[in-house]
């Protein structure tokens, strides 16, 4: 998995790019990308989006 702070460069190969958390797609040099993180039980989590629409539906805000 590839650091979600670094950038997503063209050199991402399928198998190691971030999937979107709310359609699976990988996500690979895209400018519309989107990552939220939060904390949870003291640990720090993320999640990736391929755009804003994926991810209002995955957590509809």
């Amino acid at each position: 998995m590839v650091d979600p702070t670094s950038d997503l460069g063209e050199d991402v190969t399928e198998e190691d790019a971030p999937q979107c958390r709310a359609c699976g797609e990988p996500i690979l040099n895209d400018p519309q990308h989107r990552v939220i993180t939060w904390v949870e039980d003291g640990e720090v989590r993320s999640a990736h989006f391929c755009d804003d629409t994926c991810r209002m539906d995955w957590d509809g805000e």
